[in-house]
């Protein structure tokens, strides 16, 4: 038995097709429930990277057939240390040493571009939830990976939706964000709101419980909000944001967005949703989350599910979803290796 890692360029379809198919098929065996990438979505982001990241993707081939999968991203504008992995074996060709041979390739490759830490999540099964594999979290305590953070993702049944409930809640919040309007769009970020959406995505790894995780706050300016924006589009991304005005200065200092497939448009995921320090306490987080969830579904037809991740001590953001209806589903670990 023969295994070979080797490293390929997203303009290769052949190498592509391959990487599909491992991927896909790990997906669709370890997370079932999830959106299953087509070939052309998987391909688009292969082909269109977030801004501000080199990535590196390689095959894992088993006696010269490909059976495991790597994408490596190496940030170039901040958390220069960091590097995260996602590593994929497909299910026929588990336990035979494939997934072992990318990690070290992982590793390798790492160290080459300066990094110090590797970074990764797997999944496991709640209590009464559906079942889910327990070998990734072996692989990676195995490996000799720290459980950096505990996050809970939870699912929102939009057929299941309860609008009196929703009724009720959004007007406990606006009665709570006097002094506050909402504003909401789809696709691209208003000009006048780009630097204020930019400031609040920067507090993501300052403000949100981050656990054991090495994270330096990210530094994001308005170009990086355009540059995203032009990677979501090329991935077949659609996205819809609310965002709460302080009436006084004339700043948005409540953001959420939601996006959606093009290619399975009956699922979204729960991006970012933050609330300046200085402004909370007014309910503009459930505010701006509510009026974008209706939002979404006023323009998404067919969309049945939306899924969002919170860090497990995160209790003030799991309480909000959990009033909207968004209920758990299982559990996700994340890991971090030093390398």
């Amino acid at each position: 038995m023969s295994i070979a890692v080797t490293p390929y360029d997203a303009a290769d379809p052949a190498a592509i097709d391959e990487a599909h198919r491992i991927a896909f098929a790990a997906t669709a065996a370890d997370e079932p429930d999830f959106p299953n990438q087509t070939r052309d979505e998987f391909a688009a982001y292969a082909a269109n990277p977030m801004p501000g990241y080199v990535l590196v993707r390689a095959l894992g081939r088993l006696d010269g057939v490909a059976a495991g999968h790597l994408e490596l991203r190496l940030p170039q504008l901040d958390n220069t240390d960091n590097a995260s992995v996602t590593l994929a074996v497909h299910p026929e060709h588990r336990r035979r040493g494939v997934g072992r041979a990318l990690l070290a390739y992982a590793v390798e490759v790492a160290r080459e571009h300066g990094r110090k830490r590797l970074f990764g999540d797997t999944v496991v099964a709640l209590p009464g939830g559906p079942a889910r594999p327990e070998a990734g979290g072996a692989f990676a305590a195995a490996a000799g990976a720290h459980a950096a953070l505990t996050e809970i993702r939870r699912r929102l049944d939009v057929a299941a939706v309860d609008h009196a409930v929703l009724d009720a809640l959004l007007a406990a919040a606006r009665e709570g964000a006097t002094g506050y309007r909402v504003v909401g769009w789809p696709g691209p970020v208003p000009e006048e709101h780009v630097a204020d959406v930019a400031r609040l995505e920067s507090r993501m790894n300052t403000d949100a419980p981050i656990g054991d995780l090495e994270l330096e706050a990210e530094n994001i300016d308005a170009g990086r909000i355009r540059a995203v924006e032009e990677v979501l589009e090329a991935r077949g991304r659609r996205h819809y944001h609310y965002g709460a005005v302080h009436e006084a200065t004339g700043r948005l200092v409540a953001w959420t967005m939601l996006d959606v497939s093009s290619r399975s448009p009956w699922h979204a995921w729960q991006q970012t949703t933050i609330v300046d320090p200085d402004h909370r306490g007014h309910r503009l987080g459930l505010l701006v989350k509510i009026e974008n969830l209706r939002y979404a579904m006023a323009h998404e037809p067919e969309l049945r599910a939306v899924d969002t991740w919170n860090a497990a001590v995160n209790e003030h953001m799991i309480a909000i979803n959990e009033q909207l209806g968004f209920r758990p589903v299982d559990g996700w670990t994340d890991w971090q290796l030093t390398i």
